[in-house]
C-alpha cells in the first residue's frame, strides 16, 4: 500500500484544490488499496487513519464540545463542491478544462523528477469503465448518471460479436522507453474520460497536443489500428504539429487487411499508408474462396472380398497398399489336402 506520506506529496506539488486536501487523501487511499473510489469508502480511509495523521487533515477537529470526527455528510458535501466547481454548466460527455487540467497536474505530480524527462515516448489506448449508475429504462436518460452512455467493448467470449456496456471510454498515455534507450517504469503521463457518445481518439489529441505547452515534449506515439484508421485531421495531422512521431499497427492479425486511406497522414500532404498488395480490396469484385478439406477423388475401386469358388477365383497377391498378404482361399486348402491323402 502507498504510504499517505507519498500521497500527499502528488497532491501538494500538483498545486490544485488546498481546502479539498483530506478528500483527495481519501480517494488516493482507496485506489491505492484497490477499493472503489466510493464517498462511503473514503470516509472509511479517512477516519481510520492514526491520530496524528486525522489531526493533520482535519479529520478530527476540536468543536467547543470537544473532538469532533468526519462524518460521512461532511465528506459527502466537500465532495459536492468540489464537483460542481469542476464541472461544466451543460453536460456534454467530456470533462471540463478545469476537471482536466486538475487531472493533468495530478499525473504529472506523480511522475518522480527523475523520470520526469527520461523519455518523451507514450504508448496510448482505451478501455471500457462501466459507470457506477444503472442503466436508464429503454428510450430514456433518467438515471444517477446521465452523461454516461451505451457502448461497445470486447469480450472473452468464443464469439466475434461484441457487447454492450453503459458507461464511458478511458483513455491513458503511458511513458516507454526511446528506441535503443533504457528502460523507464511505464508510468502514466495522461488521462481522460470521454462519454460513449464521444470518439475517444479525438478526446485524446487535446490531452496530448498540450503537453508541450506545459514543457512535455511528445515523442513516439505508440497507438494501434483503432487509432491508425482513424481520418487523418483528426489524429495524425494535430499530434505530428505538436511534434510527435507516430509509430502505428495499421494491419493487426486477426482482421484482413484494409485499404490505405486517401488522405493525407502527413502535414506535407504526402500519402504515407502501404503499397495497395497485388490482392483485390474489393471483397465485392475479388471474393475471398475457402478451401474446402474434401478428400481427393481416385479412379481405384475398393478391394472385393476374397471369392469362395475355388475354380472361378483367381490366386490372390498382396498390393501395393496392403500391408499383409491376402487370406488364402479355403477351398484351395481343402484340395491341397485331399491330394496328400
Amino acid at each position: 500500500m502507498i504510504p499517505l506520506a507519498a500521497l500527499e506529496g502528488v497532491i501538494d506539488a500538483s498545486g490544485i484544490a488546498p481546502l479539498i486536501e483530506a478528500m483527495l487523501a481519501g480517494l488516493c487511499l482507496t485506489q491505492a488499496d484497490g477499493r472503489p473510489a466510493h464517498l462511503t469508502r473514503v470516509h472509511h480511509a479517512l477516519i481510520t487513519l492514526p491520530g496524528d495523521d486525522q489531526a493533520r487533515l482535519g479529520v478530527l477537529a476540536d468543536w467547543k464540545n470537544g473532538p469532533h470526527l468526519l462524518t460521512y455528510r461532511q465528506t459527502e458535501y466537500t465532495f459536492g463542491l468540489a464537483a460542481r466547481a469542476l464541472a461544466k454548466d451543460e453536460p456534454g460527455g467530456l470533462p471540463s478544462p478545469e476537471l482536466q487540467a486538475a487531472c493533468d497536474q495530478l499525473l504529472e505530480a506523480s511522475v518522480p523528477e527523475e523520470f520526469k524527462d527520461a523519455s518523451a515516448s507514450l504508448a496510448v489506448d482505451w478501455t471500457d469503465l462501466e459507470t457506477f449508475s444503472r442503466p436508464p429504462p429503454h428510450g430514456t436518460r433518467d438515471c444517477a448518471d446521465p452523461e454516461a452512455s451505451w457502448g461497445h467493448r470486447r469480450n472473452n467470449l468464443l464469439r466475434s460479436q461484441d457487447e454492450l456496456f453503459y458507461g464511458y471510454y478511458f483513455s491513458a498515455g503511458t511513458m516507454e522507453r526511446e528506441e535503443n534507450g533504457p528502460g523507464v517504469p511505464e508510468l502514466a503521463r495522461r488521462m481522460t474520460v470521454c462519454s460513449c457518445r464521444r470518439d475517444p481518439a479525438r478526446a485524446l489529441v487535446p490531452v496530448l497536443t498540450a503537453m508541450p505547452e506545459h514543457g512535455i515534449p511528445l515523442g513516439d506515439v505508440l497507438a494501434d489500428s483503432g487509432y491508425s484508421h482513424r481520418a487523418a485531421a483528426a489524429w495524425a495531422l494535430p499530434l505530428r504539429r505538436a511534434g510527435a512521431q507516430l509509430v502505428q499497427d495499421l494491419h493487426p492479425g486477426d482482421r484482413v487487411p484494409r485499404a490505405p486511406t486517401t488522405a493525407p497522414s502527413s502535414p506535407t500532404a504526402t500519402c504515407t499508408a502501404p503499397r495497395r498488395p497485388a490482392r483485390c480490396w474489393s471483397s465485392a469484385r475479388c471474393p475471398v474462396t475457402r478451401r474446402r478439406n474434401r478428400p481427393r477423388r481416385t479412379t481405384r475401386r475398393p478391394p472385393g472380398s476374397p471369392a469362395t469358388n475355388s475354380a472361378a477365383s483367381p490366386a490372390t497377391t498382396p498390393t501395393a497398399t496392403t500391408a499383409s498378404p491376402a487370406p488364402r482361399s479355403r477351398a484351395r486348402s481343402a484340395a491341397r489336402s485331399a491330394r496328400h491323402q
